[in-house]
């Protein structure tokens, strides 16, 4: 984990470096599920100024994408988001073969979790009442809570 978090240090540290050498703004990339259980680096990946997807669930981000890639409104012919990105899985590529749902439930499940616990304030008991295993509600909810302090530091969205 310590070198993992190294590796997306270094590259916050560059990414902050050119943004101030060329006098623009550096985006975050995490999304609601990822920030929401604490799936981001301080001073790595969570380094910039402005964060588009912050409020997008991990299978909203996918719902948009597939979006942008079916409507082409300068009639290009071409997908901005190349098809292999959509359909690899998951991961943060800190390290080889590394997937997200090595370390997160499937995010069809984590968000639907995270809704309830975050949007509808439900239950853990409600929650586990629609299907989920009460072991993966209580450690996404474990999840949502340990990871406050990073939120705290979040670039805004």
């Amino acid at each position: 984990m310590t070198e993992e978090n190294i590796q997306a240090r270094t590259r916050g540290l560059a990414l902050m470096a050119l943004s101030n050498k060329l006098g623009s703004m550096l985006l975050t990339t995490g999304n609601k599920s990822e920030m929401a259980v604490g799936y981001a680096t301080l001073y790595g990946d969570m380094c910039g100024g402005y964060n588009v997807l912050k409020d997008l669930y991990k299978t909203q981000v996918y719902e948009v994408c597939a979006w942008r890639n079916a409507n082409d409104p300068y009639g290009v012919a071409v997908s901005p988001i190349p098809e292999r990105i959509l359909t690899k899985a998951p991961s943060a590529e800190l390290r080889p073969d590394q997937k997200d749902q090595d370390s997160l439930p499937e995010y069809a499940e984590l968000d639907a979790i995270l809704h309830g616990l975050v949007e509808e304030e439900a239950t853990l008991d409600e929650i586990v009442s629609r299907g989920h295993a009460p072991e993966t509600v209580e450690r996404v909810q474990r999840l949502l809570y340990n990871s406050e302090y990073k939120r705290r530091q979040a670039a805004p969205g």
